[in-house]
């Protein structure tokens, strides 16, 4: 598997979820399926059956986080600085039609989040963003259609 891009705050964020999942949710949860055994047949058991899909989704995460963690390719855009957009600047962007502004922090598939302003190194808007600088214009295709930016900061915090 391929190193997977993602910033120290992203990392530390998943191997913190991990173990809560490690620590806290796996032995709540065999300690819910322990009880419902108690209850008697099980086939009839919702508690044990709710309790047993609880572990299956907590074990795959575990799985999958662990992977993560292990692929992860820590940048730190604090090291980087210049007026060229790449994996982990925090990009000030003009609609060009609305003049209204918005920022992006570039960041990792598994810990990109919008409402936070940051979007996935992979979505359309970082592809269009990541190698242009500092007053180019870009072009990218939304949901809603066409849109025009213009780059009025780059920024590496």
């Amino acid at each position: 598997m391929d190193k997977i891009p993602m910033t120290l705050e992203g990392l530390k964020r998943l191997e913190s979820e991990l173990k809560n999942l490690k620590d806290v949710e796996r032995p709540a949860v065999i300690r819910a399926i322990a009880e419902a055994r108690e209850h008697g047949d099980l086939s009839e058991n919702a508690e044990y059956h709710a309790a047993r899909e609880r572990q299956s989704f907590i074990e795959g995460r575990i799985v999958e986080l662990e992977s993560i963690v292990s692929h992860a390719d820590v940048i730190d855009p604090s090291t980087m600085s210049g007026d060229v957009v790449r994996f982990g600047a925090t990009v000030m962007l003009a609609d060009e039609d609305t003049d209204e502004e918005s920022a992006y922090q570039i960041v990792g598939a598994h810990e990109s989040d919008l409402a936070r302003g940051r979007i996935s190194v992979g979505s359309p808007i970082a592809r269009a963003l990541i190698g242009k600088q500092l007053g180019d214009s870009v072009e990218v295709l939304t949901p809603g259609g066409q849109k025009s930016y213009e780059i009025i900061k780059v920024d590496y915090v």
